[in-house]
This record gives structure tokens, sequence and C-alpha cells, in this order.
């Protein structure tokens, strides 16, 4: 039986318990393991993301083709400057999720969250939550595993695929599932997690995935880096109790339609988009067709 947000609210209600708890039930139930053993891979995934959304702060981290890099030090550098529009809290998440894109690109160690495309998101949103709140890791692993809860929805009824609904389907899954994490932190129920979760995706509804070459890079590491943003201001709205006039199950249901509407062009293959202006076919002649 696919899962959805109405069986998920149900369970909660009847079990009292809340989504991390039933998540990592039902995650040892499926890998035949206790639950300690879940918490352990959860545990490490922290490790990663920590690691992964610092690496490119400091030292200029290139990809692979050498087409992009060092971005993340560039926001960092802007921050600390002191004169930002939207302060340091937004420049420092967007600064590591740039740091985690890069790392991706350039073949480094990262958590694929829901997908590699749109790992910046998640990692950048709980460092945030952890800078600026001091939460501990395990309070951070029950937050993932409230996400995790949230992508299961997704990944049952939809899709996190570039290839099948487009960069809404990657940085929106990840925007979604980060907002409703957020919002676990600061002790919000299942509801509102679910509002953050939905203002999340309609808010970039029907984003295509159009990466110069194919490579998960340009600009796929721009949309990481306002992928953290999205995450972070959806859930603001939603705990302020801005209205969401649709249930996260509909917005799902409705991100899968969009993504089967959008052409191949607009999915992944690099043959639409900003992917095939002038100066992408250009770098993409002079760093990855050479």
């Amino acid at each position: 039986m696919k899962t959805s947000f109405k069986t998920y609210k149900q369970r909660c209600k009847s079990e009292n318990k809340e989504l991390w708890q039933l998540v990592l039930e039902d995650e040892a139930e499926g890998y035949e393991t206790d639950e300690k053993t879940i918490f352990d891979g959860i545990y490490r995934s922290l490790e990663v993301m920590k690691s992964s959304s610092k690496k490119a702060l400091d030292k200029e981290v290139i990809s692979k083709t050498g087409m992009t890099g060092g971005n993340a030090k560039k926001m960092k550098n802007y921050f600390l400057s002191g004169d930002t529009i939207l302060g340091q809290t937004a420049n420092s998440a967007m600064a590591m999720a740039f740091s985690t894109s890069e790392v991706n690109a350039s073949m480094g160690k990262i958590v694929a969250s829901p997908t590699a495309g749109s790992a910046g998101i998640m990692p950048a949103t709980l460092m945030t939550m952890r800078e600026k709140y001091g939460y501990s890791d395990e309070q951070l692993a029950k937050a993932l595993l409230t996400a995790v809860g949230i992508g299961e929805i997704i990944g049952d009824n939809a899709t996190f695929a570039g290839a099948e609904g487009g960069c809404q389907a990657e940085c929106g899954a990840a925007a979604a599932m980060s907002a409703a994490a957020v919002c676990y932190l600061k002790g919000y129920d299942l509801d509102i997690q679910g509002n953050a979760a939905s203002i999340a995706f309609i808010n970039i509804m029907g984003l295509i995935c159009d990466p110069i070459g194919g490579m998960v890079e340009f600009p796929c590491n721009l949309r990481n880096a306002f992928g953290v943003i999205n995450a972070l201001s959806s859930a603001d709205m939603a705990m302020a109790g801005v209205k969401v006039l649709v249930t996260f199950d509909e917005t799902v249901e409705a991100m899968k339609r969009v993504g089967d509407s959008l052409t191949a062009e607009l999915r992944e293959t690099g043959d639409g988009g900003v992917a095939i202006c002038k100066s992408a076919m250009l770098l993409r002649k002079k760093y990855i067709d050479n």
C-alpha cells in the first residue's frame, strides 16, 4: 500500500506517536533490523552532511569538469562582510548548500537527500538549525527521520528523478522534506509540518531540469542554494499560520501531473532551458565535449 500523509496522520493519532517514531519503526521492520541500527545509520549520514556542508567554505572545491566551483567560499566571504540583504543566517545557509553541491560535483562524499542533484538542501537546512539553535545530533536525527517520512510519501506517489519530473522533483522534494524537518525541530505538529512541505513544493511547482551538458553543476548549484531558502521560508510561513488550501497528498499528486506534462527537453536531457543558451553551449564544448 502506498504511503500517504493522511495515513501517517491517522497512525500518529491512533498510536500516539510522532512521525519520526513511525518512520523509525517502519525502517527497522522493512530492513529486518533493530531501531538502534537505523539510528546509527542516521548518525553516519549526519556526519557526512556536516562534512560536505563545510568542506568548500574555506577552500575552493572545483568540479571534475572544471566548469564550476568556488561559490561556497564566495558566499561565506560575502556574509562575513556583514553587508547582506538577507542577513547571516540565510547567506550562511546558501553557502553550506553550495558546499555540498560542489563536493558532489567534485565526486566527493555526500548524502543523496533525496538525490545527488539536490543533496545540498537538507545538510544546509539541518546545519543552519544546529548553528542557530544548538540542536543536538539526536534532535537532528529525529528531524531527518521526519524528513524521511515526507520523502516516502513523495517517492511512493510521485518521483524524485529530474529525468521524470524535472527539478521540482529533486530540489522541490528536498526543500519539502527539509521544511517539515525544521517545523519538527521547532516543536510544531504534523499538520504544520505538512503545510510547510506543501508550501515548499508549491513555490517551485513546474521547475524544469536543464543542466549544462547533463552535468549536475549549473544551474543545479544555484537551485541548491535557493532550495534551502525555500525550505526555511516555507517553514516560517507554515509556523506563522499561513493558510495552505490544498493537502500535502494533493500537492504531491499535482507535482506528479506537472512532471508528466513536461517535455523530454525539460527533464534532465540538457536539451532545453538554460542548457541550450549560447553561453551554455560554449561552456559545454569547452569543458565537457572535449
